[in-house]
């Protein structure tokens, strides 16, 4: 007779073997009819499990985030079942769910394309149509085997195979096709309802490109329609702001098979590059030492600093005179080789030492997007030397520059998280304590909600990590500030305290926008290439109604270039709808046309950026309100 305890405190007494569907009709019957799952004892189970000792359950509805997992993980089944009906001698390989959607991927027996997703969409909204029951059915590692040795399914099979003993293993039926899943599912198709396939794409088996190539099939999936069609909206909206094509389109970069996931900056992709390098020299290295140090050091510092071990299959090796060295995939071993370069006394300390570093990491092919997820990008990376008293004022002040520098592009969405030891670290548990309580209370004396991630540190450290929101509402994680007891002592770094006695200092590492290029990436793809007036690589764009106006063109260029704006003049031999559409889909934020009217008076017809109105002013004028908006690094 199993007690189950509720959410509310109430508790209720069942007959022996009773299923939470049956709970959760028990419960009400407007429950179940939105019930997809449930918790038990804080686990996620199907609604057909049976329950037979005493517990507590939670009946979950599709309106719950769990239970929208729930319906888009059984989506993913759904889609392996239309793709069986329509391709019998497809091999399904694994169908996760993913942020706002979910995927397949299969070893398909033919490409497909475009049509081939849009008849596949068809047969599911077929399936669904047909509001079938799904049987779960937990069976042994030889009956799933020979299940899917009669289905010739060989990667169904090899996750068989590497199934724990004491696992278990369960089939999911869906009318003639068979799946396997931890689950949970929904009971029925009636809840899978709005969604749409989004996209194709290749993915090696197991993310090794060693293995075959697989075709993943990506989904998205909701509980309404207006859901679904405001997320399809953002995802368009995505798609016009992605950085690579508008990257493409006004000349800011380009990346080729050559030099696969590093990219090549161009004129004015460089200079916004500068833009964004100098604002952090300004704020955020004042008070640092800037550094630059080399990009291929000896395996041994490596080894010593525990990144050859953590991350051997990122790092890009060479050799040369029988030695073996490493393109460097982070900048802390070099800066802790700086500072071990002198004697230092307690008096000099927090040392702080700061680099534009140049990384290299050897990420799959597969990974790689654009500036987002690159394999040669430069971090903003800087290393305080501190004693342990110092922390706090340290970490503090870090923070409240983070959020500086995030409101300043533009960004005042930001979430906090603190990344807890790992698994696999160095350093003992009580300098985990020590450096772990620091972060806790440097946040705690900000007020500042924060999420807790176990398991989630560096494994040499605690961090806390922040992520913003932009105004499509996607997340983006960018700055960590982390605090290390262990590298400094595994690399020899120490300083002369009070007591004339040798001490390890701890070490602050802090990266504020993280990668310089997957930040500026974000940078575009938020402002949706109109750029901020004083990141713009070019801020004005003056052109003459006709060619006799060509030397005043040049003169008011001349003039605003001498107050520092960045210009361009177009005296191409086109009429001035030509140029004035042109520059206009190239987001120049100011437009100069001038005429005769112009020349008399010495002024310009001043278009901007996203204004129908024109508005005429003095150049003088003009140029005040451009270098004001410039040296206030206005994002309006």
């Amino acid at each position: 007779m199993p007690l189950v305890k509720f959410p509310d405190g109430s508790e209720k007494e069942f007959n022996e073997g009773v299923s939470l569907y049956e709970i959760s009709k028990s419960i009400s019957n407007s429950l179940t009819k939105s019930a997809v799952a449930a918790r038990v004892n804080g686990s996620l189970k199907d609604l057909s499990v049976q329950i037979d000792k005493d517990c507590s359950v939670q009946i979950v509805t599709k309106h719950e985030d769990a239970g929208l997992e729930t319906i888009r993980h059984s989506f993913a089944h759904l889609v392996g079942h239309a793709v069986k009906q329509l391709y019998p001698d497809a091999q399904m390989a694994i169908g996760p769910t993913i942020k706002d959607g979910f995927y397949y991927d299969i070893d398909m027996p033919e490409s497909i394309g475009e049509s081939d997703l849009v008849k596949i969409e068809s047969k599911v909204r077929e399936l669904v149509r047909q509001n079938y029951d799904v049987v779960r059915e937990v069976v042994t590692a030889d009956k799933a085997r020979s299940v899917f040795e009669a289905r010739r399914e060989t990667y169904k099979i090899e996750i068989v195979d590497e199934i724990a003993d004491d696992e278990i293993i369960a089939l999911y039926h869906h009318q003639e096709y068979t799946d396997m899943c931890r689950g949970p599912h929904v009971p029925n198709t009636k809840f899978l309802r709005h969604f749409k396939l989004t996209k194709l794409a290749g993915a090696y088996w197991r993310g090794d490109s060693n293995n075959k190539m697989l075709q993943r099939i990506y989904g998205t999936a909701w509980n309404s329609r207006e859901e679904l069609d405001a997320y399809l909206e953002r995802i368009a909206e995505a798609e016009k702001r992605d950085h690579r094509k508008l990257g493409k389109q006004l000349g800011l970069f380009h990346f080729q098979e050559e030099a696969p996931g590093m990219v090549f900056w161009h004129e004015r992709g460089w200079s916004l590059f500068r833009e964004v390098e100098n604002y952090i020299r300004e704020v955020c290295y004042s008070g640092y030492q800037e550094v630059h140090t080399p990009q291929v050091l000896d395996r041994s510092l490596w080894e010593k600093s525990g990144h050859w071990d953590k991350f051997r299959e990122m790092i890009f090796e060479t050799k040369s005179e029988n030695r073996e060295y490493a393109v460097k995939p982070m900048n802390c071993p070099g800066h802790v080789q700086i500072f071990n370069n002198e004697l230092h006394s307690y008096k000099d300390l927090p040392i702080k030492i700061a680099e534009f570093g140049v990384v290299h990491r050897n990420e799959a092919s597969g990974t790689l997007h654009g500036l987002l997820r690159a394999r040669r990008f430069t971090q903003d990376d800087a290393h305080i030397f501190c004693e342990e008293s110092e922390l706090q004022g340290e970490v503090s002040e870090l923070i409240d520059l983070t959020f500086k520098v995030y409101k300043d592009f533009g960004f005042e969405n930001i979430s906090v998280a603190l990344s807890l030891r790992p698994e696999k670290r160095v350093g003992s548990d009580a300098l985990w304590e020590k450096s772990e309580d620091a972060l806790k209370l440097a946040l705690d004396s900000k007020k500042l909600d924060y999420l807790i991630q176990p398991g989630e540190g560096a494994f040499y450290g605690p961090k806390i990590e922040f992520s913003l929101k932009d105004s499509l509402e996607r997340i983006w994680q960018c700055g960590t500030i982390q605090v290390d007891f262990s590298m400094p002592e595994r690399l020899g770094a120490s300083f002369v305290n009070s007591e004339s006695q040798k001490q390890t200092p701890v070490m602050i590492h802090r990266a504020i926008v993280g990668s310089m290029e997957r930040f500026i990436g974000i940078i575009i793809e938020e402002y949706a290439g109109k750029m901020p007036v004083w990141l713009a690589p070019v801020q004005v764009v003056v052109c003459g109604v006709t060619s006799k106006h060509d030397k005043y063109v040049e003169e008011v260029g001349k003039s605003i270039k001498k107050s520092g704006i960045k210009v361009s003049t177009d005296l191409r031999n086109e009429k001035i709808g030509f140029k004035i559409r042109d520059h206009t889909l190239q987001k120049v934020p100011y437009l100069l046309v001038v005429g005769d009217r112009e020349m008399e008076d010495s002024s310009v017809s001043v278009r901007r950026r996203g204004v129908s109105d024109v508005q005429t002013m003095s150049l003088d004028e003009f140029q005040k309100t451009v270098v004001g908006m410039i040296e206030s690094r206005s994002v309006n």
